[in-house]
């Protein structure tokens, strides 16, 4: 039997783990034959393939990023696209597909396995942690890692001359990395997505720190948005999915709040640090697992399902259904942040 794997959407610590993971038994346990499609479903679409095999995956667990390569292609916005994929997959003698990806890359697996009978095993990948059908996503852990290991730094540099430093996080739709990294690096107030927020409100929190004579630390994911505004946006172009590029509210937060208080706001966007470097130890362990549970899937005939983190087991779900929709902070998760904001 030989199985592709593919890796699609941004790029995270952890892909290389779950290849890892995937060929290792499936090589050892099952006899299977691999077949790697670069960059995310352009690799099925342009033909585009590399050998997987023990050799291969020799050394990557440690390794940030995806030695497949990524993309936000999206093969469904292609007219012929589902039958260039079929004809790579039968060039190939690719029996079935092993697709790593967060909502897009996964939603186009769902659509293929369900639609167009193309067997496909998903693997949840998401920085965001905002797939709704599993507790945790690999890379998750190391963003919201590095994301308090910034804050720290802050905090010094903030105190030293007394300003207000806002840090911008990932984010889009779900403040999961924003509400994690922010409680953990004590920042006096966290924006998220799912909570519109009151700039009048922010700049109180903001004063009344001043007040006990430490500096301010505000953390915003980029999805955050005012109470009376809109998304703050670089411009208005859209990727194959239809997702405007993000970032920038930090900086309209930071002038807004030393416009309106008198001090002085600085701002750090962490951008795509969060996606790179090493794996944390809990990523590498999940991403791991899901590798060898994906194969497993295969191995069963169990197409169209996702593997997913229950508590610690390792489950199977419909891609369908881990799509349908996203993990949002709840209200009273976020409430519980709010001691210590100000």
């Amino acid at each position: 039997m030989r199985v592709g794997v593919l890796t699609g959407g941004g790029d995270c610590p952890g892909l290389n783990a779950v290849i890892r993971g995937i060929v290792r038994k499936g090589v050892q346990e099952y006899g299977y034959e691999f077949t790697g499609f670069r960059d995310g479903w352009r690799g099925p679409l342009d033909d585009d393939t590399l050998r997987l095999d023990i050799p291969a995956v020799r050394g990557i667990l440690p390794r940030g990023g995806t030695i497949l390569g990524s993309s936000r292609t999206n093969p469904l916005k292609s007219e012929d696209g589902v039958r260039r994929i079929r004809e790579t997959l039968a060039a190939h003698g690719v029996d079935a597909l092993i697709v790593i990806g967060g909502e897009d890359t996964l939603g186009v697996a769902a659509q293929l396995s369900d639609t167009h009978g193309i067997p496909c095993v998903g693997v949840p990948k998401t920085i965001d942690n905002d797939l709704s059908a599993t507790d945790y996503t690999f890379g998750f852990d190391t963003a919201v890692g590095i994301a308090t290991e910034a804050i720290d730094r802050l905090h010094t540099t903030a105190e030293s001359h007394m300003r207000v430093l806002v840090c911008e996080v990932m984010g889009r739709h779900a403040g999961w990395i924003a509400l994690h990294s922010g409680l953990a690096g004590g920042a006096n107030v966290i924006l998220i997505p799912e909570q519109r927020f009151d700039v009048d409100q922010v700049c109180a929190w903001v004063t009344s720190r001043f007040k006990a004579s430490y500096a301010p630390i505000v953390v915003v994911a980029e999805g955050a948005m005012p109470k009376d505004g809109d998304l703050v946006l670089k411009d208005g172009t859209l990727d194959s999915f239809g997702h405007v590029r993000l970032s920038g509210v930090g900086e309209w937060l930071a002038k807004e709040i030393e416009r309106r208080t008198g001090k002085e706001a600085r701002t750090t966007v962490l951008g795509h640090v969060q996606r790179g470097g090493t794996p944390s130890a809990f990523d590498r362990w999940l991403a791991t697992r899901f590798g060898l549970h994906a194969i497993e899937a295969v191995r069963d005939g169990d197409y169209g399902k996702m593997v997913a983190l229950r508590g610690t087991d390792i489950v199977r779900v419909p891609i369908s259904e881990a799509t349908a929709q996203l993990k949002t902070v709840r209200p009273e998760l976020y409430d519980e942040a709010g001691v210590f904001f100000g």
